[in-house]
C-alpha cells in the first residue's frame, strides 16, 4: 500500500509523522491472528530489508504504542555505546 495522498498533502507526513524527506511511511493495516501473529506488508519488508528468519525486537510504550526494530541494528547501537563508554573522550 502506498502512502495515502489527499490533494497536495501527504497524510502520513502531515498527520502521522511530520518530517522532511521520505522518512515516514504508512503501510496500511494488519490483522492480528488467533495466535497473535501479524504479517508485515511486503513493501515494508522491502524498504527495511527484512528477510525470512530475521530477528525483530518488539518495543512498547504505553503512550506511543508498539515498534519493531531489527535486533542487529539495536545490537550495533549497543556495541557503539559500550565502545564509547570504555574509551571516554578527553574534553
Amino acid at each position: 500500500m502506498k502512502n495515502k495522498k489527499c490533494g497536495k498533502e501527504d497524510l502520513v507526513s502531515e498527520l502521522v509523522a511530520p518530517r522532511k524527506g521520505e522518512t515516514k511511511h504508512l503501510f496500511g493495516s494488519v490483522k492480528v491472528g488467533e495466535r497473535g501473529q501479524i504479517v508485515i506488508p511486503k513493501e515494508a519488508r522491502e524498504i527495511f530489508g527484512i528477510e525470512p528468519g530475521d530477528l525483530l525486537l518488539v518495543l512498547g510504550d504505553l503512550e506511543r504504542g508498539l515498534a519493531l526494530v531489527r535486533a542487529d541494528a539495536l545490537q550495533d547501537f549497543a556495541r557503539m555505546i559500550l565502545e564509547t563508554s570504555s574509551h571516554p573522550r578527553d574534553d
